[in-house]
């Protein structure tokens, strides 16, 4: 055989090493789908405890192999930390304030169903998909009715907002007088402003859920507490 010939076979052997190492990185890199698909959306329904029935919205995605989303019930808001399917149910775990509560659900003919635990707290879920909320920052410039608990002392205010793409500026007006925002953001759904107080500044959070505010604040570091605001008409 002639040098030629050990030339090519040389180069033929190099391509198809490059070519198996590639298509093993290709293999690593997209994690494998396991069901998730038949459990990712946007969900309403309710959670029957002993202690009563409470309605909830779970978001469930599906995104570089993980589970992630959130759940909401009343003013709070539960991130999920983790999930994982196993012999077709899906487990999700949550993090604050539910630190250590699990939800278990499977599919049913049209809905998911399941059981929600946290410690000696336990119940059934039921849930439906519903249309996906779309937040625009038509919704958000205005006017907002908004109430502050301050250490269990309601303390209403009133919320002026505008928005120029992801920055949000406006006032705070209450009993204690007109505040200005100093800095603000908007941007999936998630409101976060710093108001500068006479006694010092006050941070806010906030994403709209089902057309209202609900979020938790933090007045210089001393007082903390939740907030919701409904958008006047």
């Amino acid at each position: 055989m002639n040098h030629s010939s050990n030339r090519q076979l040389l180069l033929k052997f190099l391509g198809l090493s490059i070519f198996l190492a590639l298509t093993s990185l290709t293999v690593v890199a997209q994690p494998k789908d396991p069901g998730a698909d038949q459990f990712v959306g946007h969900y309403k329904g309710t959670v029957k405890r002993a202690s009563g029935q409470t309605d909830v919205t779970i978001d469930i995605k599906w995104t570089d192999g993980k589970f992630s989303g959130r759940a909401v019930t009343g003013q709070a808001e539960y991130p999920i930390t983790s999930g994982e399917i196993v012999s077709g149910k899906l487990a999700l775990k949550f993090g604050a304030p539910a630190d250590g509560a699990s939800l278990t659900l499977q599919k049913g003919e049209d809905k998911l169903v399941g059981d929600w635990v946290r410690g000696e707290d336990k119940g059934t879920v039921e849930l439906k998909k519903a249309p996906a909320e779309v937040f625009t920052a038509e919704m958000l410039n205005g006017e907002w009715d908004a109430v502050a608990d301050a250490q269990g002392q309601p303390f209403p205010f009133v919320l002026t907002l505008k928005v120029d793409g992801e920055k949000v500026t406006g006032t705070s007006n209450s009993q204690l007088g007109t505040s200005n925002i100093s800095s603000g953001t908007w941007k999936d759904g998630k409101l976060a402003i710093v108001i500068e107080g006479g006694a010092g500044q006050i941070a806010m959070g906030a994403t709209m859920i089902e057309g209202k505010l609900s979020g938790e604040f933090d007045f210089a570091g001393q007082l903390s507490g939740k907030w919701v605001a409904i958008k006047k008409k």
